[in-house]
């Protein structure tokens, strides 16, 4: 039996090898698809950082992300992105503390249901690497805000086939000039936010 199963595993892995098998993921603007693309909200994150009290850095994050990045690779300052996060998707390790960044006193999630993201305008710094400024809208308050974005990687999903592009950015915002000023300054002002973003080509 031991030898039976162990020669059905090696055949599973040797049909499926090919199907698996893909180009190793670009890094390169020049071998990347321009077009139109949109978010892949099951392997795009949004994760948050604040202090806490000073003791510690506390994280948590937000998912169901959408919308769309207009690439353009040889032209990078005619990409655009715009993205919708929804509030209520805000998620911790406490579920008291999930409960109340939702409520009125937080983000307050009934009443203003989306974070948004528009750029304005895309910088290049160097083949990989952009900084990538537009208008973000938090608690109904709409500011300016600058993200460092890195290329991680494109290519051709090996399992769905789809044209796929990743990118990394960072940011920080003081969220009292967005209105959610609770216990300011007991808990940190500024909130760090990491976006770990998938995006599919659109055909």
């Amino acid at each position: 039996m031991i030898r039976l199963s162990s020669s059905l595993i090696a055949l599973t892995l040797a049909l499926s090898a090919p199907a698996l098998a893909q180009t190793p993921p670009t890094r390169d603007p020049a071998q990347i698809q321009a077009g139109t693309y949109a978010v892949d909200p099951g392997h795009t994150q949004v994760g948050w950082t604040v202090s806490h009290m000073g003791f510690s850095n506390y994280s948590g994050g937000f998912s169901d992300v959408s919308g769309t990045l207009d690439l353009q690779p040889k032209n990078p300052g005619a990409s655009k992105l715009s993205i919708k996060i929804p509030v209520a998707s805000v998620t911790t390790t406490s579920d008291k503390l999930t409960g109340e960044l939702k409520g009125d006193q937080w983000l307050d999630g009934a009443k203003f249901p989306e974070m948004t993201f528009v750029s304005t305008k895309v910088t290049p710094e160097g083949k990989d690497k952009a900084k990538v400024a537009g208008n973000l809208t938090l608690h109904g308050v709409t500011k300016p805000v600058t993200l460092d974005v890195k290329l991680i990687g494109a290519g051709v999903n090996p399992l769905n086939k789809k044209v796929t592009v990743g990118f990394e950015a960072t940011g920080t915002l003081k969220r009292s000039e967005f209105g959610v000023k609770t216990y300011v300054p007991l808990i940190g002002d500024d909130l760090h936010l990491t976006i770990a973003g998938a995006f599919e080509r659109q055909d």
